[in-house]
């Protein structure tokens, strides 16, 4: 059942670019968004974990770097059967984390600096298997690939208000193209309905990878402990990066008020707390 619904969001998400594209080029933008579809979803399978590592200027951390971090997830790869993913230090002072990958064989764990100097072992211990967890339930393929197209409507929309600004929507057919009425609706409600798919990929899961590090460590308290100290410092110290990736990480990365917490990609961290205490 996740698979298939995860199709049905993935092809929701390649049918935004194709409705977009038709809404801000005519047919030729509609031929130019199924070329930018293809190319995405092709690049999303191969390099969906290179893009995002590479959008967050993350490092690989070596096992003489950062030798406790590298027995911790050794211990926690051995006790789950899951081979060793790549580990990355994002240099950046909130704390955070994500995972990311096409497959377990393939799969890459990132932490912040300011995670590392925030959290003790058993926090960080947590973390990391709440990542082990998206790796082990094979959401890291699907967060990546809907960070990616999510990322290419984002774009779309961008191309669409310059060429509004300058004029560019004025020359197209409107009988082939459904005229400057449906490039504007296109330019704000694509990222509005890119953001809807990619809290239904993101909420549901991130709900069942915290009960999955809960069961490979044996105790939620760690894992609770980190999400509230997390959650505390996430609003005070906000992090660069796209919304179009926010979803990536273990607690939503962009600060923000009422409207912004409406439409998180995550679910409350207190329900998180709750559901992981058992309360």
């Amino acid at each position: 059942m996740n698979t298939l619904k995860t199709t049905v969001l993935l092809a929701a998400l390649t049918a935004l670019i194709l409705v977009a594209g038709e809404a801000l080029g005519g047919r030729q933008g509609m031929q130019m968004a199924l070329l930018i579809a293809a190319a995405m979803n092709f690049f999303s399978y191969w390099f969906s974990d290179k893009i995002v590592l590479a959008m967050h200027h993350a490092k690989p951390v070596s096992a003489q770097e950062a030798p406790d971090l590298h027995a911790l997830v050794q211990g926690l790869c051995a006790r789950s059967g899951l081979p060793m993913p790549r580990l990355y230090l994002l240099p950046a002072e909130a704390p955070n984390a994500f995972a990311t990958g096409r497959n377990p064989q393939h799969a890459a764990v990132a932490v912040t600096q300011g995670l590392m100097r925030l959290l003790d072992r058993e926090e960080i211990e947590g973390v990391i298997a709440h990542e082990l967890g998206h790796v082990r339930n094979r959401d890291i393929l699907t967060s990546s690939i809907a960070a990616t197209l999510a990322g290419a409507i984002m774009m779309l929309a961008r191309m669409g208000q310059w060429a509004m600004l300058f004029g560019g929507m004025g020359r197209r057919d409107d009988e082939r193209g459904g005229g400057g009425l449906g490039a504007l609706l296109a330019i704000i409600l694509a990222p509005i309905a890119a953001l809807l798919i990619q809290m239904a990929i993101s909420r549901s899961r991130e709900y069942q990878a915290d009960a999955t590090a809960a069961k490979l460590i044996g105790h939620p308290y760690g894992l609770a402990r980190a999400l509230e100290k997390l959650g505390r410092y996430a609003g005070k110290i906000p992090m660069d990066t796209s919304p179009a990736a926010s979803h990536l990480f273990i607690v939503n990365p962009l600060a923000g008020g009422t409207l912004l917490k409406l439409f998180s990609t995550h679910p409350p961290l207190q329900e998180r707390i709750r559901r992981l205490l058992g309360r």
